[in-house]
């Protein structure tokens, strides 16, 4: 069929569809809703079918849907209507959400039902159950609608509020009131739900050093104050302390490991005893993180968008307010980068997290994971698994910080420079077999940051964007040069680049980009990763494909120098940086303040040739 895809943006769920659509053959297009008479042009040019709007943020219009079947989908249970679904659910505590897909009609989210699924509400961020469950539970809604409509024999439910089996219900546009955290009442599990409900967009408005701002990015510190009897890796300054292998001796006494972990205090009552301050006060900082006390503990707080600023947008809290954090004493136990080990003595496998918001790495976050890695390969492991973030693996230099920098030219460069440290430290790992775990989407540099590694297994489902030139036409460094060539199967690796569209693990698995695709559930993959690295550590063939990969390393280098693809892919990117050609500085401003579409790029809007 034709489908024409009508959204606000291309975000995760809007990719994913349109690769789920791709493979099931269908002939498809992509307009931004920017304005009834944009619509209306798109659905006469492409004449479709369907018409599917995975993501909205206002009504179609009548002269469009009264003509055509357009499948909206709703964030929500069946029977529930209202802008702020996902944000009423997280905060009612919800324990069983769902994905409605329905037709427009005239009343918003009431028309009748095309499909539904539903999916249980686990505790994380809006952001991230977006990515993951309602994703997931949408994909198969919509597919579910789509068969249903060619098929043409279906005919759409209405569902009434109230009736019985039906629980949800119209619910308005959520304010910022409702979000507000009372630091002086709200315990930590409150203040997280309330922060968790608004992560993404708009964030929870608050006050930090005296100044009204939206904050994101909260984690909760009370937790480190449980008995842990393999203590998590320490990070401050880039360095862990991995956890003591099977049968002791980690080199720590492990009640000083526990000490260090816990920072001694980290609750906001042992705080306030200190002279600290009651609940509310910002008491520590992490890297770029503030602690800041509840009333039973305290919560990180990592990002945040200034609201006395005309253009203000996220940033890190230490890039946002240098000198009111650099004044704050510096305790271990924000969650960004983490270390564990698995296996007997001599088959061990090391497992490093890096955990970065929204995958957007900083220079100053690259020196810590490149430290990190440099620690996990001094350790006696034979496979070191880079997993990544939970929902991100990476996704490359940091925007934002970037454009927040006095010369965003000469940040860029010393992202770039710091992303391609992290590489080397992979690319140049000859002693055992490195692994890349895409647990979440990858884009851009943090695309080609998993394929330094020796294998890349990805989860099913998962969507790469390796390509650079939606970014203003950057060019791109990570060693793309030397790598890409040595992992396409099929095709032009250029052709990777050019393309400018998602692809699925699937996919990613056909070109040679990815390794292997294993199930999409979401809980079982790390446990499926760390199975089979177990197995890759103790395989009899070990020692001799490490041998191989030092040979063919050594002959690599022989004929071209990894410091020769770096330095010419790096003059490519000082022309984007510094050259006559603004388009990328243009086009990270738009990202970081998102700007609104004003058109729809021509490789996605089809139908307009």
């Amino acid at each position: 069929m034709r489908i024409l895809l009508l959204t606000r943006s291309f975000n995760s769920l809007t990719q994913r569809l349109w690769v789920e659509f791709a493979r099931r053959g269908h002939e498809l297009s992509l307009e931004f809703d920017i304005a009834d008479s944009v619509t209306e042009e798109a659905v006469a040019l492409f004449a479709p079918d369907p018409i599917v709007a995975p993501f909205l943020k206002r009504a179609i219009p009548e002269s469009v849907w009264c003509k055509h079947v357009c499948l909206i989908v709703h964030p929500g249970i069946e029977g529930d209507r209202g802008p702020s679904a996902l944000d009423w659910a997280i905060l009612d505590g919800e324990r069983q959400w769902g994905v409605t897909v329905l037709q427009a009609e005239a009343e918003m989210d009431a028309g009748p039902v095309w499909a539904s699924a539903t999916f249980p509400l686990r505790s994380a961020t809006k952001s991230s159950l977006y990515r993951n469950e309602v994703t997931e539970a949408a994909v198969a809604a919509v597919l579910q609608a789509v068969e249903r409509y060619e098929a043409g024999r279906y005919v759409p439910r209405r569902v009434e509020q109230g009736a019985p089996g039906v629980r949800g219900r119209t619910r308005p546009l959520i304010k910022q009131e409702a979000r507000r955290i009372d630091w002086a009442c709200d315990d930590t599990a409150t203040v997280l739900r309330k922060l968790r409900a608004a992560d993404g967009v708009p964030g929870v408005l608050d006050e930090l050093f005296g100044v009204p701002v939206y904050l994101f990015d909260a984690h909760a510190a009370a937790a480190a104050q449980r008995p842990h009897p393999d203590p998590p890796p320490l990070r401050r300054g880039g360095s862990f302390l991995p956890p003591p292998p099977a049968g002791g001796g980690s080199g720590v006494p492990q009640s000083e490991a526990l000490r260090r972990w816990s920072g001694e205090a980290l609750q906001g009552r042992d705080w306030a005893g200190r002279g600290g301050g009651g609940p509310g006060t910002i008491l520590a900082r992490c890297h770029h993180a503030v602690l800041r006390a509840t009333t039973d503990g305290a919560v990180w707080i990592g990002h945040c968008k200034r609201a006395d600023l005309e253009d203000g947008y996220k940033l890190p809290v230490a890039v946002a307010f240098p000198e009111q954090v650099a004044a704050l004493p510096e305790i271990d136990g924000y969650p960004e980068i983490t270390y564990e080990e698995h296996g007997p003595a001599g088959a061990r496998v090391g497992v490093l997290h890096f955990a970065f918001y929204n995958g957007a790495m900083s220079t100053a976050q690259c020196e810590r994971l490149r430290a990190a890695i440099v620690q996990a390969l001094a350790r006696p492991t034979r496979v070191l698994v880079l997993a990544g973030g939970p929902d991100f693996f990476s996704n490359g230099i940091h925007l934002n910080v970037i454009e927040a920098a006095a010369s965003p030219a000469d940040e860029s460069m010393r992202n770039i420079e710091a992303m391609d440290d992290v590489c080397l430290s992979i690319l140049t790992a000859t002693d055992r077999i490195t692994v890349a775990a895409l647990q979440g989407n990858a884009g851009a540099g943090g695309a080609f940051l998993a394929f330094t590694a020796d294998e890349v297994w990805a989860r099913d489902g998962v969507l790469l964007n390796p390509h650079y030139k939606n970014m203003g036409n950057l060019y791109g460094s990570e060693y793309w040069t030397y790598t890409l060539p040595r992992r396409v199967r099929q095709g032009e690796p250029r052709a990777v680049l050019e393309q400018r569209l998602p692809i699925d693990a699937r996919q990613a698995n056909e070109l040679g980009l990815v390794d292997e695709v294993l199930p999409a559930d979401r809980a079982a993959f790390m446990p499926a990763v760390l199975d089979r690295a177990l197995a890759l550590a103790q395989a009899p063939d070990l020692a001799g494909r490490i041998a191989a990969k030092q040979a063919q390393r050594a002959a690599d280098e022989a004929a071209k120098p990894l410091a020769q693809y770096r330095a010419e892919e790096l003059a490519r990117m000082r022309r984007n940086f510094y050259g006559f050609d603004s388009s990328y500085h243009v086009a990270r401003s738009y990202f970081v303040r998102k700007t609104p579409h004003s058109w729809t790029p021509r490789h996605l809007a089809r139908h307009r040739g």
